[in-house]
């Protein structure tokens, strides 16, 4: 069974998310039989992909639905436990690369999280009612700040290391050293700790913000929520959008099959494994004012098409598993495609247009952090201008169609310069031309249409050829891509796609795609004697002590 990205609060089962003026509260309360499969239960606000697919989905409503939401306080639905972490018995179970997958959303979930601190004014308190572990204290850091209840027994804790021979997952160790900036040697300490650490200990180790007693602890939580919303009372926001479906039709005819949204279609061929995503330009008259992109909502094309895309590249990343080669396509205007982008950035002060280039930027980088090969062809009625250039600039390589009346052509504008940065926080441009720094601003400075001879001069594009060589060019070049093997490509991409100095959100995912890939197909973890194996059983793990 496929899986399923669009949901909604109304067939949440996990969350519950309500709202009083410029606070909102989400709730987690994760329901023990309401896994996305069967085989485990999600004891202890446990969770598995499912719960991350709604709290996701929440986040975003937030920040479109709910643009008076100044706070939103993360908190729990099950007395004297916030959140036990990822369900081992679901990780058990899962297979390799699902396991993988599933830590790469979540992560991204919790950046979302920070990234809507960072650019869309809405702080976020994490309220530890109880035992906060592994995952749940990971979700507790991508919070603003936490308060712990001091009830003698509560307490914060990363036991991967002990209790599973893994990592923690989703950041905590680059969050905890990076972002909270724990002390090194403390830090050992409390990833070997299984316990975890409690009360004021956590509060001087820079654990948590503060704790509180029981008796006073709801009343900490409402008065340090109410402090966080006050300091983003001057900022303008709304009024509200609604966000519609994002549901793709589905036709499959033998290896075939066609996902079709409305701007976005994706042609798989199983026995190539191969992927063609194309993404339709804008048609028709589109927002060029503030007023105008308000009114739009969403259904104007730089928001649904880009939610679009964003759904596409989940369903290729955890249902179509053996697809290795993604080609990215466009068709449209050129012309189009930059007024859009002109238009929002003229007007980015505006809270609608901000969500939505931070969404671009966001998808975007989904993109980046995929394990799969991309390709951008550049051909007849293509409009890679602006922010679809961004995904020529994605691709491992792309391919570039000469012909003589110039009409195959790129184009450059306002979204190529910085508002979508790639994790290091550069942007792709910057990227792409590392160690010609000065070239970007030429670049930029260049605001005609760039057909094919100029975009191969400056080295915007990888292959030129005529039409005579296009078609063998790109054969042997997508036959080639998918013959090679995918553990090896993985390692490759992952390593040429972010040149540059490090981030927070770099160093996540760079653990995530080497170390974390690697210990979780070693036996010490997934062996038949390995900790994820044994865990919950009566007898121990036993490990090979060889450090390699």
């Amino acid at each position: 069974m496929d899986l399923d990205f669009d949901t909604h609060p109304d067939r949440y089962k996990h969350w519950t998310l309500s709202f009083d003026g410029p606070v909102a509260t989400l709730t987690m309360a994760v329901q023990r039989d309401g896994g996305l499969k069967e085989g485990y239960e999600l004891k202890l606000n446990s969770y598995d992909l499912g719960v991350d697919i709604e709290l996701a989905d929440a986040i975003q409503r937030v920040r479109f639905e709910h643009p008076e939401v100044r706070v939103v306080v993360v908190d729990s639905g099950i007395d004297r436990v916030f959140c036990a972490g990822a369900n081992i018995p679901m990780l058990g179970s899962s297979t390799h690369a699902f396991k993988v997958n599933f830590c790469k959303f979540t992560n991204e979930t919790r950046l979302y999280i920070e990234d809507a601190s960072r650019h869309s004014g809405v702080s976020f308190l994490a309220a530890l009612n109880g035992t906060c572990a592994g995952g749940g204290y990971e979700l507790a850091l991508a919070c603003d700040e936490m308060i712990l209840i001091d009830d003698g027994s509560s307490a914060v804790s990363l036991p991967e290391v002990p209790l599973l021979a893994v990592l923690p997952g989703t950041g905590g160790l680059t969050r905890l050293v990076d972002k909270r900036k724990v002390r090194r040697d403390r830090a050992d300490i409390f990833c070997t700790t299984s316990e975890g650490i409690r009360g004021q200990r956590a509060v001087e180790w820079g654990l948590v913000d503060a704790v509180a007693p029981r008796s006073k602890f709801a009343d900490a939580v409402r008065e340090r929520a109410a402090t966080l919303a006050a300091r983003q009372a001057d900022r303008v926001k709304g009024p509200a959008i609604t966000l519609d479906p994002v549901r793709p039709e589905k036709h499959e005819e033998g290896q075939a099959i066609t996902l079709t949204y409305q701007h976005v279609t994706v042609e798989i061929d199983r026995a190539t494994r191969v992927a063609t995503l194309t993404m339709k330009g804008p048609e028709g008259k589109q927002p060029s004012t503030a007023e105008e992109i308000q009114a739009a909502g969403a259904s104007q094309w730089a928001l649904r098409a880009w939610r679009e895309l964003d759904d596409a590249i989940l369903r290729l990343r955890l249902n179509y598993l053996d697809v290795g080669l993604v080609v990215l396509q466009t068709r449209g205007d050129l012309e189009a495609v930059r007024a859009v982008d002109e238009a929002l950035h003229a007007h980015r002060t505006h809270w609608l247009a901000n969500e939505i280039l931070r969404l671009q930027a966001r998808v975007l980088r989904r993109l980046d952090v995929t394990s799969k090969s991309f390709f951008a062809l550049v051909d007849q009625g293509s409009c890679f201008a602006g922010s679809l250039f961004e995904l020529v600039l994605v691709a491992d390589r792309s391919y570039m169609l000469e012909d003589e009346d110039g009409e195959v052509a790129v184009a450059l504008s306002s979204a190529n310069a910085g508002s979508m940065p790639v994790n290091t926080g550069l942007s792709r441009l910057q990227v792409r031309f590392f160690g010609e720094p000065g070239k970007v601003d030429e670049l930029l400075a260049k605001k005609g249409l760039l057909a094919t001879e100029e975009a191969a001069e400056l080295g915007l594009v990888t292959v030129s050829a005529d039409d005579i060589d296009w078609e063998d060019d790109v054969r042997i070049a997508i036959e080639e891509r998918a013959s090679l093997s995918p553990d090896a490509l993985t390692g490759m991409e992952a390593s040429l796609r972010f040149p540059g100095p490090e981030t927070v959100e770099s160093k996540i995912f760079s653990r995530l795609s080497a170390w974390q890939n690697w210990i979780f197909q070693r036996p010490n973890a997934v062996g038949p004697q390995g900790a994820l194996t044994k865990y919950g059983q009566p007898d121990r793990p036993s490990f090979d002590f060889t450090r390699c």
